[in-house]
This record gives C-alpha cells, structure tokens and sequence, in this order.
C-alpha cells in the first residue's frame, strides 16, 4: 500500500502588507479533491500540520458565490466525514520522512502565513528530495518548498520546472494589491523555472519527482499524476 503525507498549514489567517488580517487556511478544493482520491484509490493517507494545530479551512473556499452550492455542499460533507482526522493530524516536526512515498502540499493562503518559513516543512522537504519522493505543492502550497534550502544553504528547488498560482490569478482574485510578497514571482526570483497555463484552467507541470498544480482546479489532475507517477 502506497502511503501519502499530506501537509496542511496551520494559519487561521494570512498577514498582509498594512499588517491587517485576511481570512484563510486551507483552500477546501484542493485538500478534498486529493484526499478523497488518494484514499479511494486505497493509499493510507496521513495528515500533518505544524505543531500538530487542527488546521482551519478558508472560508472563501467554503463560498458558494465562489465555488458554487454543489462543490460546497460536497466538501461539507467530505470534511464532516474525516472530521477526526482533521481534528488529530500528525505534528509535522515529527513525521519521518522515509515512511512516504508522496508529500503534497495544498493551498489556500495559509501556507503563504506559515509554511514558507518553517524549518519542520523545510526539513522534510529536503529528505523527501533526497530520496526520489514524491513532491507535489499545488496552488500556493508551493510556498512550502521556499522553506527548503540545500547543505550549502541554496534553495533546494532553483533551476526546477514548476507551476503555482499565478501573478495574473492573485490580481484578478482581488489579493495582490495589499500582499506582503507574490508566490510566483518569488518563485521565479528565487531560481524557479516558472510556468504557467490559462488563468484558472487546469495546469500541472512535471519534473522528474517535482509535480505542482497551478491553482485550485489543478487539484484533481495533479492527484491523478501523483497516483500514476507512484504506480
């Protein structure tokens, strides 16, 4: 049986640039989607957060105005379900590494709050990576690997093929203007090899053990590439 490690953040909010508080967490979609099709295709699936905190699920992703009635009504439902491991996950500083075939990385804004800067994530990140595991961020859950730095103190992840929620897609979301920093764009001055697909279309880009989704209807096309990639 194949085992996944999935890495939630555990903010509540996300600091912006004037120091004011954004609602956010754990954007639904993007955990649901792949948790829901991992465990269907009979993975163990493990959840961690820093500190082992409950993680809290981004009321905009919850927003039927955003996602409609039918994608809120199921994640409802699906959430209500593994309430308990949502309520319990592992504490991320000690999960080991070697047990997982695939680390994943959902968005929402939480992990622009928390994981970019914690030394746990960055951590696992960096065995992950030295063993051949499985990474897969999508969206902004890509702020994760900024946490991962080499032996000689680089970024582990310069001069990688990578995708993540879009310079263009902050802006027409409305968050842009009033962010402390942009995830693409610090990606692409930290050394990564940044590409993109239609803003808000699916896009998931490959390289080697490194598979990252764009933004949130990337989530299930990525799942697919994490299962196919572990077959």
């Amino acid at each position: 049986m194949r085992k996944i490690l999935i890495v939630l953040s555990a903010a509540e909010t996300w600091t912006r640039a004037d120091g004011s508080k954004y609602e956010s967490g754990v954007w639904a979609e993007e955990f649901v989607v792949m948790d829901e099709t991992f465990v269907a295709a009979g993975c163990a699936v493990d959840i961690a957060t820093p500190g082992g905190v409950a993680p809290t699920i981004d009321p905009h992703s919850m927003n039927p105005a955003v996602v409609g009635q039918e994608n809120v009504d199921h994640f409802r439902a699906y959430l209500d379900r593994i309430a308990d491991r949502l309520a319990h996950p592992l504490v991320l500083a000690d999960v080991i590494t070697r047990q997982y075939d695939a680390v994943v990385i959902p968005g929402g804004h939480g992990p622009v709050e928390d994981l970019y800067k914690d030394a746990d994530m960055g951590r696992v990140l960096v065995e992950a990576q030295g063993s051949g595991t499985i990474i897969a961020p999508v969206c902004h859950g890509q702020a994760a690997l900024l946490a991962a730095q080499d032996a000689e103190g680089k970024w582990l992840f310069a001069g990688r093929r990578m995708t993540a929620f879009s310079d263009e897609e902050e802006v027409e979301l409305g968050t842009a203007d009033n962010a402390p920093w942009l995830l693409a764009q610090t990606l692409r001055e930290a050394g990564a090899v940044y590409e993109k697909g239609p803003n808000w279309g699916a896009c998931v880009v490959t390289d080697g053990n490194l598979l990252s989704g764009q933004n949130p209807a990337s989530s299930a096309p990525l799942a697919d590439a994490v299962l196919a990639a572990l077959r």
